[in-house]
């Protein structure tokens, strides 16, 4: 995040936290607290890129997060969606791609503090050791992690989902059968590899773009429990549970604690993407 930026939302986070403590507690007591659910890369003892967050910032995020959120699974942030009302604002924790150097800090970190995570990797990365295309476009070569770690990461508790088989721009495939690798036969190879069951899928990039309805009626069809963006949105009880928003929350700590106390320019400014699962009913033949 740019200086300027991070001087703006230091002043524009303090000069809200009225509102945000007012409107929080309406919220609960109303029973619409949010289903919150954070997003991160890559913790590591340096900046190397806007999806880096330092290992220290990284600490004091999970810490502040326990101390004032309710921290949950995903499997039960969907259950909290599903439900008509939710009366404390709670937290899942997920990670896209999959760092070797998460294994360091990160999620040892989790692991012993209790805290549920789902860990969503790609699976080429993961399964041949290769590094990530938006790393080395910036000449940087960080392993991923290898399937010995993501099995004992498994074995301690962390949920790993699929994440494509090489983190593609999803929008913009439209050859189904491409679409198909990418998103169910790199989730069966991945969980073949494991020998664990994947469940959920991140869309890469996460934005409105990159998402579209035949991602969505394939991961229904392809059984997976849950679908999660990336665009920022908040999850309200009585909504969708099969599609989870998240919010990226790499960089400063700042930034985490204005998208977990609710922002207000986000509530008005973040639209839902809306999909649908129902097949388009082919054209007739000679139909203008």
């Amino acid at each position: 995040m740019p200086l300027w930026k991070q001087i703006l939302l230091g002043l524009y986070y303090p000069a809200t936290s009225p509102y945000r403590y007012w409107n929080n507690r309406r919220m609960a007591a109303n029973g619409r607290a949010p289903v919150m659910v954070v997003l991160f890369h890559r913790i590591a003892y340096d900046w190397a890129n806007s999806w880096t967050t330092h290992t220290e910032t990284f600490v004091k995020d999970i810490r502040w997060l326990k101390n004032r959120f309710e921290m949950v699974s995903l499997e039960e942030a969907q259950r909290r969606v599903g439900l008509p009302q939710n009366d404390k604002p709670c937290v899942a924790v997920t990670f896209d791609d999959g760092y070797a150097v998460n294994c360091d800090v990160a999620l040892p970190l989790l692991i012993e503090e209790n805290i549920p995570c789902t860990y969503f990797v790609t699976t080429e990365n993961v399964l041949h050791g290769t590094t990530f295309e938006h790393d080395t476009a910036m000449d940087n070569h960080f392993e991923p992690n290898t399937i010995a770690q993501l099995r004992d990461a498994a074995a301690a508790g962390i949920e790993i989902g699929a994440h494509t088989r090489t983190h593609p721009h999803l929008g913009r495939i439209v050859d189904a059968n491409e679409r198909y690798d990418e998103i169910v036969a790199a989730r069966d190879d991945l969980q073949d590899a494991l020998g664990y069951p994947v469940r959920r899928f991140a869309v890469p990039f996460g934005q409105h773009e990159h998402l579209s309805d035949e991602v969505f009626r394939l991961c229904h069809e392809s059984d997976f429990d849950c679908v999660v963006s990336a665009y920022g949105g908040y999850n309200w009880p009585g909504g969708d549970p099969f599609h989870l928003q998240r919010m990226g929350v790499d960089g400063p700590h700042l930034r985490m604690k204005n998208w977990t106390t609710v922002d207000p320019s986000k509530l008005l400014r973040i639209k839902r993407f809306s999909y649908s699962l129902e097949q388009a009913e082919p054209m007739m033949a000679g139909a203008v």
